[in-house]
């Protein structure tokens, strides 16, 4: 599985549209075999759900994003966790594999 996490000075954003970065995050049975962090395209509505489909992502975890955006994410069969409060992009995705991940209410403020 491969995973995004938006990023602002390596942690996690509150909300994925104002990241620096994205961590990329690919796991094989379970286990993190390689993380890379990549430089967005100049954000526009529908341009991040592009971008992170095309690098193969299959989960996003974010503290909050629209609607629109989370339509769109799920257009191009991509699982979006939200709610999401703090951590490093390992630490979220090795949560999300051991199932205990913590998500909750949507954090995005429109």
């Amino acid at each position: 599985m491969k995973f995004a996490v938006p990023t602002l000075n390596n942690e996690l954003t509150a909300h994925f549209g104002h990241c620096e970065k994205f961590a990329i995050i690919e796991t094989e049975n379970s286990t993190v075999i390689r993380e890379e962090s990549l430089t967005p395209p100049v954000h526009q509505p529908g341009v991040y759900p592009r971008f992170l489909a095309d690098q193969g992502v299959d989960v996003i975890i974010a503290g909050g994003m629209g609607q629109k955006a989370q339509s769109l994410f799920a257009a191009h069969n991509i699982q979006v966790c939200i709610g999401v409060v703090k951590g490093s992009p390992r630490e979220l995705v090795e949560q999300y594999l051991e199932n205990t991940l913590l998500t909750g209410q949507n954090l995005c403020d429109h």
